[in-house]
């Protein structure tokens, strides 16, 4: 079989793959009230089983991308792709309660570490398009249209068939993912590091201020976005379970707000590039934080006007993630891209396993979700976290290229 050479073709083909990997992602998180009633979990298990995806993300990942700079990455994809099918089956066969499901959310998070940026490393290594960034863009972005659909699959698929067959659809797609990329992508070799190191050795990275300053605002973009996805259903179906909303269901809606996310995050790094990396990511996370202080209280608001509010406030949240992935990966030293890829992620998703968690906690401590006031406070949390973004940003001015 031909092997796909042609930039355009390549983008689509990563771009699919992406989707079909990252139907699992939120496949819990959309079914979180059920869940909760199922096995009877309190909010800040809820938040646990959430959280825990991101941690095997985030202790898996510094080896599987910091590989990326001395393999090729595409048999670290297919393998992190394999891991996610192999712990959708699992959880699909043998999760009865917090402790399964832990266990198999968790190895679905070290199967996403595998193919989530690794992924990006397979496009961008063998992209031989003019506009680099440009390429991330549409990669980032449609980690967003997966998001969508993973809600969606999830929230239609368990009214017809049941949760367990939820798991089974996200077991086949990062099945066929892995078919995909040994079928139509060649091997090839990464650019290797001008100076060896030891594989973990992330202190080139760390050393450079311009580096840190992105990855530490990813860490808080990331708590508040992640932290918004695994209970965004949650919090629309309080207001549905009270207000009514017909057929235009919470995960209808959550799936709404993703696919408006690629949009957001793909403009986003388009105005980074026209108006100042640094300007426009500072902007749109001080907007974000305001929108996430606010949209909680309004959890009494008639159905049709939250859902409105939240679209919008999902677009901010997105907004700046291609600006802040494009930003790490050109002031990555040369030879270290993987490696900087590795402590942007791990930053990341840490923030993304805390901020479900920490959602819950406030979620129990506040009334358990049974107020807007609850709810109000929990959305303080991403606040808090996103508002110390433009802080982090000012350690990106030193001189260099224009960024």
């Amino acid at each position: 079989m031909p092997r796909i050479t042609n930039p355009v073709a390549l983008i689509i083909l990563m771009c699919l793959c992406e989707v079909l990997t990252t139907l699992d992602i939120f496949a819990f998180a959309a079914l979180l009230p059920y869940f909760g009633e199922l096995w009877t979990l309190s909010s800040t298990d809820l938040g646990w089983i959430s959280g825990i995806f991101f941690a095997g993300y985030t202790l898996a990942v510094p080896v599987l991308v910091s590989l990326t700079d001395r393999i090729d990455a595409r048999p670290i994809y297919m393998a992190g792709a394999a891991t996610i099918a192999i712990s959708s089956v699992g959880f699909a066969l043998l999760a009865e309660g917090f402790w399964t499901a832990m266990l198999f959310r968790f190895l679905a998070g070290a199967g996403f570490a595998g193919a989530y940026m690794p992924g990006l490393r397979v496009l961008v290594d063998r992209y031989a398009g003019t506009n680099q960034g440009r390429a991330v863009a549409y990669y980032t972005g449609c980690f967003s249209l997966g998001v969508g659909m993973s809600y969606l699959t999830a929230g239609e698929v368990q009214a017809l068939f049941g949760w367990r067959m939820v798991f089974w659809t996200t077991a086949g797609a990062a099945t066929l993912a892995v078919i995909l990329v040994a079928l139509l992508l060649r091997p090839v070799k990464p650019v290797r590091a001008v100076v060896s190191s030891h594989l973990l050795d992330f202190r080139p990275v760390l050393q450079d201020r311009k580096v840190l300053g992105y990855v530490l605002c990813y860490g808080v973009h990331a708590w508040e976005l992640l932290g918004l996805r695994a209970w965004i259903v949650a919090f629309l179906a309080y207001n549905y379970a009270i207000n009514g909303g017909g057929w235009f269901a919470p995960t209808h809606a959550a799936a709404l707000g993703a696919l408006l996310a690629i949009g957001a995050s793909i403009l986003g790094g388009e105005l980074a590039v026209r108006y100042g990396r640094r300007r426009v990511i500072g902007s749109i996370m001080a907007i974000s934080a305001i929108m996430a202080c606010a949209i909680g209280f309004a959890g009494d608001a008639p159905y049709g006007v939250l859902v409105v509010a939240t679209l919008i406030y999902i677009i901010f949240v997105q907004g700046e993630s291609a600006a802040l992935t494009t930003g790490t990966l050109q002031a990555a030293p040369p030879g270290r891209q993987g490696a900087t890829l590795a402590v942007h992620t791990i930053c990341g998703f840490t923030g993304g396993c805390f901020g479900p968690i920490v959602f819950g906690v406030v979620l129990d401590l506040t009334g358990g979700g049974a107020t807007a006031n609850s709810w109000g406070i929990a959305f303080i949390s991403l606040g808090a976290a996103v508002g110390m973004g433009p802080l982090f940003l000012m350690l990106t001015k030193r001189r260099v290229a224009n960024l």
